[in-house]
């Protein structure tokens, strides 16, 4: 079985980015994010484990897949987890990846990151990071995504990571109405990812599924009523996901693109039907950022 495969978002036309290939060096994740969506469909889903094998299917899948292949690390499990600090799958994968020709988009929560500096400095134009950054209050950050590293040390990954001539993006994804929606916490990530030296602003809303709304309305009791009336009666069912009416997530989105761009960031969104606020030639998951 191939570790490493092509990217297929349950082929929901919200997610127009170029074809690419996905890897997930571990199934589950431990940062055990109120919102993740993995707990549908994952067992054990913040229990993370490696796969199987995984180093010896990787050397196998990148000697088949086309030359300059772009791979995605990863879609359904930080390819930082934590037992990654100890096991190194996901570095030795990189070296695997980038020696054989190909290019990586890495999306993480984690300032481990850093790291593999070393590997990615080897290959310039190459690879990409996008880092997530949900909201820069400690206090919220620890509810909403509890055994996640902080806001602030992420920034400073993100920082350290531009500064070796890297491409950042700073996702400020998911925006959780009532949470981390409000227009200091939105203008303040957009202020920090461009002072940390992002390229890229990606912003996208909640979307709801029983089992993760469950976890957000346990963490943020006080927020209950209006979020449940928001998604599960004023909202919208869309390609297996609950979402906030969508006068309010253009009118937040809108607000978030007006920042970066005042702040000379690239903005797109993830999973909304709004194309039009897209910075023109540019893709949510950073791949127009490879060379």
């Amino acid at each position: 079985m191939s570790a490493i495969r092509p990217f297929d978002p349950w082929k929901n036309p919200l997610c127009p980015c170029p074809p690419k290939y996905g890897l997930n060096p571990y199934t589950g994740c431990g940062h055990s994010c109120a919102y993740c969506y993995i707990s549908g469909y994952i067992p054990r889903a913040f229990q993370p484990r490696p796969k199987e094998d995984l180093l010896e299917r990787v050397r196998r899948d990148v000697k088949k897949l086309p030359p300059g292949s772009v791979i995605s690390l990863s879609n359904s499990s930080d390819p930082y987890t934590p037992p990654e600090a100890e096991l190194r799958l996901t570095r030795r994968a990189l070296s695997l990846i980038l020696e054989a020709g190909h290019k990586v988009l890495i999306v993480t929560k984690s300032p481990l990151v850093l790291r593999d500096l070393d590997i990615l400095s080897k290959y310039p134009g190459r690879a990409v990071v996008q880092i997530t950054v949900t909201t820069l209050d400690e206090r919220i950050a620890e509810r909403l995504e509890p055994r996640a590293p902080r806001p602030s040390a992420r920034l400073e990954a993100a920082r350290r990571i531009a500064e070796a001539g890297i491409p950042v993006g700073v996702r400020l994804d998911p925006i959780v109405p009532y949470v981390n929606d409000s227009p200091e916490s939105l203008s303040a990530v957009v202020a920090a990812a461009a002072e940390a030296g992002a390229r890229q602003l990606v912003a996208s809303t909640y979307k709801a599924k029983p089992d993760n709304f469950a976890r957000l309305v346990k963490a943020f009791p006080e927020a209950a009523d209006k979020l449940r009336e928001l998604y599960w009666v004023r909202g919208v069912y869309m390609h297996g996901q609950r979402y906030a009416p969508a006068e309010y997530r253009r009118a937040v989105l809108e607000r978030v693109k007006r920042e970066a761009e005042a702040r000379g960031l690239q903005f797109d969104i993830c999973r909304e039907e709004f194309f039009d606020l897209n910075t023109p030639g540019t893709y949510c998951d950073g791949s127009h950022l490879l060379r």
